[in-house]
């Protein structure tokens, strides 16, 4: 698991309760309709919200009338006409544009002169479904803007609004501020995902020296739930280590650089885990893969040893089948009572037959308890 977080209560990394909210009186950031857009839109200056526009032309035109201020956009799944209009407004590289409008892409930070564009991958873990669902947050960050762009159910970045509303001084440190705090709270998200999977980990564990035939299907399943959280876990490592490398370059806050450290390490931490995980499943596999064979190999050794006495018995079977037959075939052929036949009218005629009988069948049990059929 991960360690908890070190940050004291009431500072950049505080959780707020699910039944806080900001200073504006807002509820969460949830998506306004199902075909998604705007979500939140403010305007701070000074730490401070002083405007909350209900449509983007109404955000552009606060944030041209307060001085010194910095616009904050959410939208949920926007249509490519919205995310058009804010490229023009904010001059967006197209190729970052593009991205953002098609989604599916890696965790990365590509910087287009005083913009960086920011992909995340969010991940939460479902109880029910005992699955990892990984959703993708996209990050403009410029001169007195942020866009936040969410192609997903999670993260929830209301909780990061509040909790940055809640601290003025910390949202005054600007655009770079509101990235840093949507980075912990997304590397926080995973802790939960590491819990889930750890768990999982300890049933699967159970179920194979259980003997449990589903154990394999449950392995592999888990293995690439593993594989996917690593994707979306260690490319952002380069992302913050390409924020600490331009930190001084772009004069970045001393205080959000400790901020980033921090993040930075409770990501490796994440890391750390998953890579064990994997290893550990491969672990889990191969003793599955021994403990089948194991199972196979003894079920193999029962069917051989039920053929060997069941062939034992077809032996005795067969042997006594062979001798009783040896008299009924000399009794068949003197029962026909042909007329030219000398032994009927022979006076050993029955001695000779019954001593044929007796000799042929003890000829043939030495025979076969010669050869331990009997």
């Amino acid at each position: 698991m991960v360690d908890n977080d070190p940050r004291p209560e009431g500072g950049f990394g505080r959780q707020l309760d699910e039944n806080e909210v900001s200073p504006s009186g807002r509820e969460p950031e949830e998506p306004a309709t199902p075909f998604g857009g705007l979500i939140d839109s403010a305007v701070y200056t000074r730490g401070r919200r002083r405007a909350s526009p209900s449509t983007l032309a109404d955000t552009y035109r606060c944030l041209q009338e307060l001085t010194d201020s910095m616009a904050w956009i959410g939208l949920y799944r926007p249509d490519s006409d919205q995310i058009i209009s804010l490229a023009r407004e904010f001059r967006l590289h197209d190729l970052a544009v593009e991205d953002a409008i098609n989604a599916h892409q890696r965790p990365k930070l590509e910087r287009y002169g005083e913009t960086l564009f920011v992909v995340l991958r969010a991940a939460r873990y479902l109880d029910q479904r005992e699955e990892v669902e990984f959703s993708e947050v996209h990050l403009f960050i410029g001169p007195g803007f942020v866009i936040t762009v969410r192609h997903g159910e999670a993260p929830q970045l209301s909780a990061v609004r509040r909790r940055l509303e809640d601290e003025p001084g910390m949202l005054a440190r600007g655009p770079q501020a509101v990235l840093y705090a949507i980075l912990d709270h997304v590397v926080d998200g995973y802790a939960p995902v590491v819990a889930g999977l750890e768990n999982d980990i300890d049933e699967i564990e159970t179920e194979v020296f259980g003997g449990d035939p589903n154990a394999s299907r449950r392995i592999y399943g888990l293995s690439r739930e593993v594989i996917q959280f690593q994707r979306a876990a260690r490319p952002l490592l380069g992302v913050l280590g390409a924020l600490a490398a331009g930190s001084g370059k772009y004069g970045s806050d001393e205080e959000l650089q400790r901020y980033l450290r921090d993040v930075t390490d409770h990501l490796t931490q994440v890391v750390e885990r998953v890579d064990s995980f994997r290893h550990l499943l491969q672990n889990i596999l191969a003793v599955n893969a021994t403990l089948v064979s194991q199972q196979q190999n003894e079920e193999m050794r029962s069917l051989t040893a039920a053929s060997y006495a069941q062939n034992e018995e077809l032996k005795k079977v067969s042997s006594w089948a062979a001798i009783l037959f040896a008299p009924t075939l000399i009794g068949t052929v003197y029962g026909m009572n042909f007329v030219h036949m000398p032994e009927l009218r022979w006076r050993f005629g029955y001695v000779f037959a019954v001593g044929l009988m007796a000799l042929v069948c003890g000829t043939l049990y030495l025979i076969f308890k010669r050869r331990g059929w009997l």
